[in-house]
Parts: structure tokens; sequence; C-alpha cells
């Protein structure tokens, strides 16, 4: 079975510039020095995942499904959203991977998404 939250950190590594770093005790993924994927340890890794990402065209429409809430921090009010994503939660890996891509294309620079846009 995928685990989400290693689903979730190889497929955000797939991106043009995208890499990983480690501060306060989680993972980010990152594109030139801005995150666009936090990968929470807020719960067990057996038990499912949280992960945050910016959805600045659904997030709103996200927000609506009960695994979603608005990120901590005052990042909510910037199209952050945080999904609780429990291990026998049968969310697909392709909602999943959407939220990612929105999230990466949001603050990554224009010449990486045409790097991007090149490779699909």
């Amino acid at each position: 079975m995928i685990m989400p939250r290693e689903h979730a950190h190889a497929y955000a590594l797939t991106f043009p510039g995208a890499y990983a770093e480690h501060p306060w005790g989680q993972t980010v993924i990152k594109v030139k020095r801005k995150v666009f994927l936090f990968v929470n340890g807020a719960i067990a890794p057996e038990d499912g995942v949280s992960l945050s990402v910016k959805l600045p065209h659904s997030g709103a429409d996200v927000l609506e499904l009960p695994l979603a809430e608005p990120m901590g921090y005052g990042m909510g009010k910037h199209g952050w959203v945080t999904l609780l994503i429990m291990r026998d939660d049968q969310l697909p890996l392709r909602l999943l991977e959407a939220w990612i891509d929105e999230s990466y294309r949001a603050v990554a620079p224009k010449r990486l998404l045409t790097e991007l846009d090149a490779l699909h």
C-alpha cells in the first residue's frame, strides 16, 4: 500500500528545481527557497500525514472537504490549506498530486513552469 506521506514527498521532488529541507523537525519541499509543500510531523507516520499546500485556485473547494482546514500561523488567509490524511482514508493519489502541482505552480518562477509544461 502506498502511504500518502511517502507518495507526496517523492512526487513533490519530481518537479523542476524542487528540493527538501528539514526545519523545525518537519520536512518542507521548496523551489527557489520558497516552500510549496509542508510535510508536518503532527501525525505519526504509521497513522497518516498532515500536508500543507498553497491552493490559490481550488482552495475554497478543497476546504469543503472534511480532511481540509486553513493552515495555522495565519497562512490560511494566503491560500494555504492543511490536509489531514489518515492511513485508511481512500484519497485518490491523483487528487493529492493535483494539489501538489497547484501549490508548486503558485510559488515557482515562470522559467521553471515553462520547463514543467515541456515535460508533460
